[in-house]
């Protein structure tokens, strides 16, 4: 499994949306924006259950993210793996996501009937460009 770079992962840890591709039970893509996060040197994003990502993920972990610079579009990073969910420490990743791209100390969308869960990507491919 490739090991993303320091230059990959600093790009990575800078509030640049993501988008994120799993397959739906027919084998089409569903693709959302997220906010990134990095764990133990691997992408990371937060969601919720209950939600289409999830469940298209316990069926099937292959998963892609692709995250643009806004400035420079010709600056970007393509990640494609396999994901793993956890609920163990979710909560608090939220609350880091929302302060990084909201500067706010708690993510203000949360509801109590809703299940955090943060999903790690294992890359098995990673492709850049304009980051060298």
């Amino acid at each position: 499994m490739p090991k993303l770079n320091e230059t990959q992962l600093e790009f990575l840890e800078r509030p640049y949306v993501g988008t994120v591709t799993t397959l739906r039970p027919d084998g089409s893509p569903h693709s959302t924006i997220v906010w990134v996060d990095v764990v133990d040197g691997e992408p990371s994003f937060n969601t919720a259950y209950g939600r289409v990502k999830p469940s298209n993920l316990e069926r099937d972990p292959r998963i892609s993210l692709l995250v643009v610079d806004p400035s420079d579009t010709y600056k970007w990073i393509a990640v494609d793996g396999k994901a793993d969910l956890t609920t163990d420490g979710a909560d608090a990743q939220i609350d880091k996501l929302a302060k990084k791209y909201l500067g706010k100390d708690s993510y203000p969308w949360r509801k109590p009937e809703e299940q955090r869960v943060t999903v790690r990507i294992h890359p098995r491919r990673v492709t850049t460009y304009g980051l060298d």
